[in-house]
């Protein structure tokens, strides 16, 4: 896994695997393709794997709020990230 500043979603190969540590909560994301993704890590929103996709263009960033939509509905933004770790799936080329 790669520690990253800012990571774009939507450049990043499906099966790429995201850790993202908010000041409350950890959450792991699995990118799906595009925006899509399924997230977990929240004990209320998404305690067990849920389909979403990212909001804000699918940009991640340290310092700033995850904000994420469940089932096409429910909008969800977190606390702050405080640090984004990246696992593309094999084969693919490294985050630099």
């Amino acid at each position: 896994m790669t520690t990253a500043e800012l990571i774009d979603c939507k450049g990043l190969p499906p099966g790429s695997v995201l850790e993202v540590e908010t000041r409350n909560r950890h959450y792991q994301i699995e990118c799906l393709g595009g925006s899509a993704v399924r997230i977990s890590g929240h004990p209320e929103y998404c305690p067990t794997p849920v389909n979403g996709r990212m909001l804000d263009a699918g940009v991640i960033e340290r310092g700033k709020y995850l904000q994420f939509l469940l089932d096409d509905r429910r909008p969800v933004t977190t606390s702050r990230v405080v640090k984004v770790r990246v696992q593309r799936p094999s084969g693919s080329a490294s985050i630099h």
